[in-house]
């Protein structure tokens, strides 16, 4: 149980992580959930929170902007007390093979990832001792990527940025984790009967993923029963060859 714990999600009004952000509640944690434009779906996911019974708090703030990640902090902690988790989910898709990428797309895809570095570079100061941190990364490191490869490249850097940072903290009892998902239900999905057949067919299940699986899996790692697990990059995507 995560009793007493402050958590952090970020882009946490929708998909993966809203789920992470109710499932965080459930177990205990006062949740704040980041958005940056999704004002309305925000403080649908906090009432839907409440109303079940949890803590939690929507705080806007552009976490691709290095600038604005103290203050996510500062209100974290104005409103529940020091964090002790941080699950790093916002993120952005693109699906487009390098002849098709332009400076635009690529830009896009590295404010990602430069996000998330100063981001777990904030958090290495300010997650409390014994806590946890999650990347969200993506199944699609482990592959060729040929239809997206700059998104690829921008998630395998945070891979890399956690591990990293997972040798840093491990002193202070604190883990750091990347989970890697597959296609999974969310607004990112292209609404293409082909893509999405095809995504399917390349898990073992036959399925694409729910926003819930991905949300369990790092439930488990910011639980004390993941205490042991530490700069690991974690597949959730159902056995996606």
């Amino acid at each position: 149980m995560l009793a007493g714990r402050v958590a952090i999600v970020t882009g946490g009004s929708r998909g993966i992580g809203r789920a992470t952000a109710e499932r965080l509640a459930r177990d205990g944690a006062q949740v704040v959930v980041n958005y940056v434009r999704a004002k309305d779906a925000a403080d649908a996911a906090v009432a839907a929170i409440v109303k079940a019974g949890g803590a939690a708090a929507a705080v806007q703030a552009d976490v691709f902007d290095p600038a604005a990640i103290p203050k996510l902090f500062d209100a974290a902690e104005q409103h529940f007390g020091r964090p002790a988790i941080l699950v790093a989910n916002a993120g952005v898709y693109a699906q487009i093979p390098i002849k098709d990428t332009t400076e635009a797309i690529y830009d896009r895809m590295f404010a990602m990832t430069k996000g998330t570095f100063f981001l777990l570079q904030a958090a290495a100061d300010r997650i409390a001792d014994g806590g946890r941190i999650v990347t969200l990364s993506s199944g699609a490191t482990q592959g060729w990527a040929a239809n997206g490869p700059a998104y690829a490249g921008a998630k395998a850097a945070i891979e890399m940025f956690t591990r990293a940072l997972s040798k840093v903290l491990g002193p202070r009892g604190i883990t750091v984790n990347a989970v890697l998902p597959g296609v999974t239900e969310t607004e990112m999905v292209p609404d293409n009967p082909e893509f999405r057949a095809r995504a399917a067919s390349l898990s073992s299940f036959g399925r694409l993923g729910k926003p819930e699986d991905i949300a369990d899996v790092i439930a488990f790692l910011c639980s004390q029963e993941g205490r042991w697990i530490t700069g690991q990059r974690i597949g959730a995507h159902g056995g996606m060859n």
